[in-house]
């Protein structure tokens, strides 16, 4: 991951945990409606983290269960179900909706988190669209096999050599010379698409519009969105998140560098039409009293991308919609993602844009704690200034009670979200209700939760993945690691 120049060690944020009796007095413990009128029994939030348990056709697995079950132990006001594929194809061990088929394990999985909680807790489902990304390839293979040879490329190679004959040369001389030579020679004949696809491993764009299925998007992804939104209302979710965020499909519409020419990308207000067009879709399929919100970027981070005036225009457009709730995020974009090795996948989450959605302790002088909360606070306070009362959920380095509290009563955010911190301790929120904050298990913000994402193996925390190992009946990853954390009886 990209490091800060500065490199200070930041320490944990002291806190003063509430008592049992604080904490009932307190916003985060008290309740808040959405705007179709559901409500949340207290303003704690646990959003979609990918965990890398489902099976390879994107079945929900018992690993599934235990993970969201784990949280909803916490009895959190929410918990929001990692990215799940709105298509049927094939993408690994992710959840997936796009097809029927998945309903019944879909229907487990809100049945354990309504018992795990004692219905405490309502559950939603990220719903995402990615296009096709490809792992990068071995130089000398993709030279040979997978480059298209062109025209233009005898043309490059013909004016670099200042040797006409190369205008006329078979394939295959053209690729042996490719391959023997040096990295300047073979970027100055590849486009720097193919050099991309080289060096990176190719990744279609929403630009990419002379592609077929790239075009029509805007045509194909309203009604995909919208079947899923009925399976999950189906399957008993409380209500659906559109993932318009990061480095994927929507987000990629939503983003300045979204060029295209068909009414769909340039200004704003034709960036912003499809993701709307995806929401009525959705909405005219679940019907006006289902909770639908959206997950999108307040600073994407990346040189020509979006930044926090988007963001505003973006969150006031979705309010005035009729989005239930609106959660915000920071960066996490393809663009400054650093170069892979041979056979893996580029990750979003590899440049200054991903630090900056997940940043550690070893951070700049302004450090990782709730960093990109004022940046969060500009889309509410719009919103509101709007005369909308849409719920903002805020999040990004929030780990203690006068944080939280904080944020709530300076009106920077109406819910408090946290990932790694709940993925430490699956119980914190619990644990401060019960004015047992003592207990609570810190996270480090280390990254070791992120660093197994890139690699795509099952997320664990190191605070406790190597804890308790001879607890009976205990699920373990193929390395070893436990696969949740230890119960805790309050």
């Amino acid at each position: 991951m990209w490091k800060p120049p500065d490199r200070i060690k930041h320490k944990l944020l002291n806190s003063r945990w509430p008592t049992a009796a604080q904490a009932a007095q307190s916003q985060l413990f008290s309740p808040i409606s959405l705007v179709n009128g559901t409500t949340l029994r207290e303003r704690t939030w646990v959003p979609a983290m990918v965990p890398w348990r489902a099976t390879e056709d994107g079945d929900v697995t018992p690993e599934v269960l235990e993970w969201y079950g784990r949280f909803a132990d916490g009895q959190p006001g929410a918990i929001v179900v990692e990215a799940t594929g709105v298509r049927d194809i094939p993408s690994g061990p992710l959840l997936r909706i796009g097809d029927d088929r998945f309903l019944n394990g879909l229907t487990r999985l809100v049945d354990v988190v309504r018992q795990r909680s004692g219905g405490r807790t309502r559950i939603f489902i990220q719903l995402i669209d990615f296009l096709r990304i490809r792992r990068r390839p071995q130089r000398e293979r993709y030279l040979r096999s997978f480059l298209s040879i062109t025209d233009e490329h005898r043309q490059r190679l013909a004016e670099g050599f200042e040797d006409s004959r190369w205008l006329t040369q078979p394939e295959e001389s053209v690729r042996a010379c490719l391959v023997a030579a040096d990295e300047n020679r073979v970027k100055s004949v590849l486009t720097s698409r193919e050099w991309e696809a080289l060096q990176f491993g190719s990744r279609e764009r929403v630009t990419d519009t002379e592609e077929a299925h790239i075009a029509a998007l805007p045509h194909t992804l309203p009604p995909l969105f919208a079947a899923a939104a009925q399976r999950a209302q189906r399957a008993g979710f409380d209500g659906v998140e559109l993932h318009y965020a990061h480095a994927y499909t929507m987000a990629s519409f939503l983003s300045r560098l979204n060029t295209r020419k068909d009414g769909y990308g340039g200004a704003r207000e034709q960036r912003l039409r499809l993701p709307l067009e995806v929401y009525e879709a959705v909405r005219a399929a679940v019907g006006e009293g289902y909770p639908v919100g959206c997950r999108f970027l307040c600073d994407e981070i990346i040189d020509g991308g979006n930044d926090v005036e988007d963001a505003v225009t973006f969150g006031l457009a979705f309010a005035q919609a009729g989005m239930d709730f609106l959660s915000l995020s920071t960066g996490g974009k393809f663009e400054d993602a650093k170069q892979p090795k041979e056979g893996k996948a580029v990750y979003p989450y590899t440049g200054r844009s991903g630090y900056e959605c997940m940043p550690t302790k070893i951070s700049d002088q302004q450090g990782p704690f709730a960093r990109n909360v004022p940046k969060q606070a500009q889309v509410r306070q719009h919103i509101r200034a709007a005369g909308l009362s849409t719920p903002v959920i805020v999040a990004g380095g929030i780990c203690t009670f006068e944080q939280a509290e904080g944020i709530l009563k300076r009106g920077e955010g109406d819910v408090i979200a946290a990932a790694r911190q709940s993925l430490a301790d699956p119980d914190w929120f619990l644990k401060m209700r019960l004015g047992r904050g003592d207990d609570i298990v810190r996270c480090e913000y280390t990254n070791y939760c992120e660093a197994l994402d890139q690699q795509h193996k099952m997320v664990t925390c190191r605070l406790w993945d190597r804890k308790h190992l001879d607890e009976s009946g205990l699920r373990k990853t193929s390395d070893g690691r436990r696969t949740v954390a230890p119960g805790w009886q309050p």
